[in-house]
């Protein structure tokens, strides 16, 4: 058993290049909410949900980005409710959402 049931990896890149990135696409914000809510839910902390931020996870064209491990789902997300509903079926209950998943060819 690992430490973290779900660990969650938000890309949170800045490029200075004018090159598209998911900070442009409020990635800090997604972010913010996640933690947040997944600590009101008590889902946080060993056994449970670990948020983390990342720095390029290199899928920039899908931004912005997040990818939940140990199964290795990749997600774009739009807004709020998007976040909430990773967090209600992918973290708390196993099940991915696949509406909100990246397509395996969308890269940089």
């Amino acid at each position: 058993m690992s430490y973290y049931k779900h660990h969650i990896f938000f890309c949170l890149n800045q490029r200075g290049n004018g090159e598209d990135c998911c900070a442009r696409h409020n990635a800090q914000e997604a972010f913010d909410h996640c933690k947040a809510r997944v600590k009101s839910l008590g889902l946080n902390g060993p056994g449970g949900v670990r948020v983390n931020k990342a720095g390029c996870l290199d899928r920039c064209a899908g931004g912005p980005v997040a990818v939940v491990y140990p199964e290795g789902t990749w997600y774009s997300f739009v807004d709020k409710s998007d976040i909430d509903e990773i967090i209600d079926r992918h973290l708390a209950q196993g099940q991915p959402v696949e509406r909100l998943m990246l397509a395996p060819d969308v890269g940089r």
